[in-house]
């Protein structure tokens, strides 16, 4: 391992007993920690905050996440902050995200955005394994440079692989790549200097309506002057957001998240104080 990066892991298992989802078992080795769980919306659906105490992710370091639902469990996972993937020319970045929905269960997965450094280099691997009925909503929001300081993303590697699988079969896989010397950054057939994406992506085994309607709805409503798209998948849906904000991002894939949220029979209203910090 690199010197001064960081090998870190984070196990997280949830169970549903007597109307209760419980985070059964936790173990994480540092930079990772976990914040005690609770219940802001009743003790059906368990809240979690994951903690990366290092400060942001270093060339070299090698991290990981396995998240495990059991049957009839709901999980709601974010994180305090940005994450930072700071500026490294000689190693790479590793974290590779595990989750597994069993039968009957309901994560929502949304961590702050994600800040690539210029000259970083950082790769993500999430797999999902989906059970019967299991639904999994998620969000990823980056911001490519610290555009505070002008600066944009002209050297370095970002690699974003995502897989969605269902009885050994794929659902969906989404593979992004973006290398900082292919002036890409720049180009109009890449991010046309715009440095701020998000997806949000709803994909479910379970039988439910198509919400591509009241979705492309809000948008026309709300954000018509942005770029902000949506699509159906084979099994749920995707949005995309192409910009220059990220909280402009986040206005637009929340208001999307808390209409998923009502369909599915949640709070719509619900907005984590984390995130209001």
């Amino acid at each position: 391992m690199f010197e001064g990066s960081w090998q870190g892991k984070i196990n997280l298992v949830y169970e549903y007993q007597q109307g209760k989802t419980k985070l059964k078992s936790a173990y994480h080795q540092a930079p990772f920690k976990i914040q005690r769980a609770f219940y802001p919306e009743g003790e059906s659906i368990c809240h979690s905050v994951i903690l990366h105490t290092a400060g942001g992710i270093v060339g070299g370091d090698i991290l990981s996440q396995n998240i495990h639902l059991f049957p009839h469990s709901q999980v709601f996972i974010t994180t305090p902050a940005a994450t930072k993937i700071y500026r490294n020319t000689e190693k790479k970045a590793f974290q590779d995200i595990m989750i597994k929905l069993e039968n009957d269960t309901y994560l929502e997965y949304l961590p702050q955005e994600t800040i690539v450094f210029n000259k970083s280099q950082y790769q993500q691997k999430l797999k999902l394994e989906l059970g019967n009925n299991a639904t999994w909503l998620g969000w990823e929001i980056i911001r490519f440079g610290r555009s505070a300081r002008r600066e944009t993303f002209t050297e370095g590697q970002w690699l974003n692989y995502t897989e969605i699988w269902y009885k050994n079969k794929p659902l969906w896989i989404d593979r992004q790549s973006l290398q900082g010397e292919s002036q890409l950054f720049s180009e109009i057939n890449g991010l046309a200097g715009k440095p701020v994406v998000g997806s949000l992506i709803l994909v479910s085994t379970h039988t439910h309506n198509n919400f591509i309607k009241e979705i492309r709805e809000l948008i026309n409503h709300k954000f018509h002057h942005l770029i902000l798209g949506v699509t159906t998948l084979q099994n749920g849906l995707l949005c995309r957001y192409h910009g220059d904000s990220v909280s402009e991002a986040k206005t637009c894939l929340i208001a999307i998240w808390q209409l998923l949220r009502r369909e599915y029979g949640l709070n719509s209203t619900f907005k984590p104080r984390v995130w209001q910090q």
